[in-house]
């Protein structure tokens, strides 16, 4: 047992020599962060308002809410998605297709609702979910599809969206792993009805925390606007997009105070001033930041295959066709002869100082809250999800150029992998 505590508390406070990300703040991003201190307007304002603006029209989505977490983009997405106000709105009972290689809030919100999962395979060759298995399990339960955009790359979009479109299925894009990915030019997150991003740190673009959900439609803006905030109105004032809400709310209601005025159901998910800020001057560089996280896994991956220790040991993750990536991190396949060293592997590298961490959360119907929420009553398989149980993991990828030692640190550990 002592054993065990050790081994869990040496994992927690490792100093790496590759992390997932290092150094992922700015000294300009903290100057910005103190000045919102500075201010003492720490809670959501003009930072949040101006961040949500210029994210909006830079990925091309119509409308865009800044949150306290990815996680919580999901959970206001869905909610949204089924909400009284909503015309053709998610109903309790029906059923949402989710891909098995998945992040625990990608799917919690949708049990929190009341939807009933049904999980999908994925494609191996871009660890998305598989289109051909997609179509198979559409049926008249179905009303939604759950995607999750695997670290900066994505099934075909297009293809999904006319599969929705004429099966008036609701499409709820969980992009928290892929800001700035684009698909013939089209931007990830503004495919679907609604779209989640995060800005956790290790992500494209870092606040510590926080996250953002765009849509398409006023109507659900303004659903999402309300539950945000405790299903209140109040706040409006700062938002002149809704100050025609506003007014036509308190005039039927006049003897309500008009600064507290409560119109749905909702909760307290807003970000304070501080995270808007920050990821408002990441946002400015994203450009900058993909282009050097993309060279990097290029570097990284040219060492390795030109090395004369190479012999298809590792299987890298292809750039499907008219796709331009903004990769988060870089994962890895093990070749198949290699499945039975997987985690004594992944512990020599740990033990070398190179940080890694699952495929997301590998097969997702393997975790125990799945088996406690009874998931998979019916026991399916997902091969393709196992196999990126058994032999997938992820580096990171930083956002400056990789230098030699590193770069020699990631040969050398790698390639040991044929006699450990």
């Amino acid at each position: 047992m002592k054993k065990n505590k050790q081994k869990i508390n040496n994992l927690i406070n490792k100093k790496y020599k590759y992390q997932l990300l290092e150094n992922g703040f700015s000294k300009e991003d903290i100057l910005i962060g103190k000045k919102v201190l500075n201010s003492r307007q720490i809670t959501m304002a003009s930072f949040t308002r101006k961040f949500e603006t210029a994210f909006a029209k830079k990925i091309g989505a119509k409308y865009a809410l800044m949150v306290n977490s990815g996680s919580s983009a999901n959970l206001l997405a869905t909610f949204a998605a089924g909400n009284l106000m909503r015309k053709n709105s998610l109903k309790r009972g029906d059923e949402v297709l989710v891909p098995a290689l998945c992040w625990s809030t990608s799917i919690w919100p949708l049990v929190q609702f009341g939807l009933k999962l049904k999980f999908i395979d994925i494609d191996l060759e871009t660890l998305n979910i598989k289109i051909d298995e997609l179509k198979k399990n559409i049926s008249k339960k179905t009303k939604a599809i759950m995607l999750i955009n695997v670290l900066g790359i994505s099934a075909n979009l297009f293809d999904i969206s006319k599969l929705a479109k004429k099966n008036n299925l609701t499409i709820i894009e969980d992009n928290c792993e892929s800001l700035g990915s684009r698909l013939k030019n089209k931007y990830l997150g503004t495919f679907g009805d609604f779209a989640s991003f995060s800005f956790f740190y290790s992500h494209q673009i870092t606040s510590g925390e926080g996250g953002m959900v765009v849509c398409k439609t006023k109507e659900d803006y303004d659903i999402l606007f309300a539950l945000r905030s405790h299903g209140w109105l109040g706040g409006t004032r700062f938002y002149k997009r809704n100050l025609r809400l506003y007014k036509s709310y308190a005039k039927k209601n006049p003897q309500l105070d008009p600064r507290y005025i409560f119109i749905n159901s909702g909760f307290n998910l807003r970000p304070t001033d501080i995270q808007g800020a920050i990821a408002h001057n990441q946002f400015k560089r994203l450009n900058s930041l993909m282009r050097e996280r993309n060279q990097n896994r290029n570097i990284i991956i040219k060492t390795l295959i030109s090395s004369k220790k190479w012999n298809n040991q590792f299987k890298f993750i292809n750039i499907p066709p008219n796709f331009k990536p903004s990769w988060m991190g870089f994962p890895i396949l093990l070749s198949k002869r290699f499945r039975n060293k997987k985690k004594r592997f992944v512990n020599y590298l740990d033990s070398k100082g190179i940080e890694t961490r699952p495929i997301i959360s590998g097969n997702f119907l393997n975790q125990p809250a799945a088996k406690l929420y009874k998931l998979n009553k019916e026991k399916r398989k997902y091969p393709n999800t196992q196999a990126v149980q058994e032999l997938g993991f992820l580096i990171g990828l930083h956002t400056k150029k990789i230098d030699k030692n590193k770069l020699k640190l990631i040969h050398d550990a790698f390639f040991k992998i044929d006699s450990i």
